[in-house]
């Protein structure tokens, strides 16, 4: 039987010298493996396992309730967010409300291209949406993203070094393995219905689709943010608002010294 990985992440209610050496022994006389072990938060540690069988799990929790020194949080499969805070040593942030909102901020650039990067690294239609002021990380963040999986990035619309608006794609860029990046604003504010017809040919690939500012991709298109599988939002700070005031009353885009790529 293959083994199976597991996520097992306690709090400490007693800190006393050796708990960890006692866990980690308590592991191995039930055969179980450590992959990884990190703080994931104050006072709670978090511990990738790999195992051979759910009677294991089933032995290790019956034991670990024993023990007042600790208390289980999570024994469970791990999800995407547990081996990242496995590996990392914090949680991503999630919405409270809406569960598939997860927040940064820029001291956590780190986290979120490894977070991106494993989202990338899965096959099939993928709608992710990023929300954060101009200037604060977004598409950069998106790129390293692409590197660390291993993907090619193409900006359908983007103003990252001048303001590039795509009204089609050479054949081989019609790829499931690439990233495709669009900038709501720049689609809504400077592009023709050719520009519209590429996304549209874009969206129904079965591939990653970043789009840069969505709340304002979807006021003027038939998507809605339900369609959205992720959204990211991106801070300098974490009190920071994200408004698109200061862009509509200064007219980010027009006039304001960008060069145009239009092909």
């Amino acid at each position: 039987m293959d083994r199976k990985e597991w996520y097992l992440e306690y709090e400490i209610q007693i800190n006393r010298p050796g708990l960890l050496g006692d866990i980690s022994s308590l592991l191995g006389m039930l055969s179980i493996n450590i992959i990884s072990i990190n703080g994931v938060d104050d006072g709670r540690r978090g511990l990738l396992l790999l195992v051979k069988n759910e009677e294991q799990i089933e032995r290790l929790e019956s034991i670990l309730a024993t023990m007042e020194t600790i208390k289980v949080t999570k024994l469970r499969e791990p999800k995407l967010r547990d081996k990242l805070a496995v590996r990392h040593g914090r949680y991503i942030q999630r919405d409270a409300d809406d569960k598939k909102t997860f927040r940064f901020i820029r001291d956590e650039l780190g986290l979120l291209v490894d977070f991106m990067a494993e989202l990338f690294k899965q096959e099939g239609h993928k709608l992710i949406g990023i929300r954060g002021m101009p200037r604060v990380g977004k598409t950069e963040s998106v790129v390293a993203a692409s590197v660390c999986a291993n993907k090619k990035w193409l900006f359908v619309s983007s103003t990252l070094l001048k303001q590039t608006i795509r009204n089609q794609l050479i054949k081989d860029e019609y790829s499931s393995d690439n990233i495709f990046i669009l900038d709501g604003i720049v689609s809504t504010q400077r592009a023709d219905e050719r520009h519209w017809q590429l996304v549209r040919e874009i969206m129904r690939l079965s591939a990653v689709k970043v789009i840069e500012h969505p709340d304002v991709f979807v006021q003027n298109t038939e998507y809605s943010l339900e369609d959205f599988d992720y959204i990211i939002e991106l801070r300098d700070i974490p009190n920071q608002e994200i408004t698109y005031e200061v862009i509509e009353n200064n007219n980010f885009f027009s006039g304001s010294g960008f060069g145009g790529f239009d092909y």
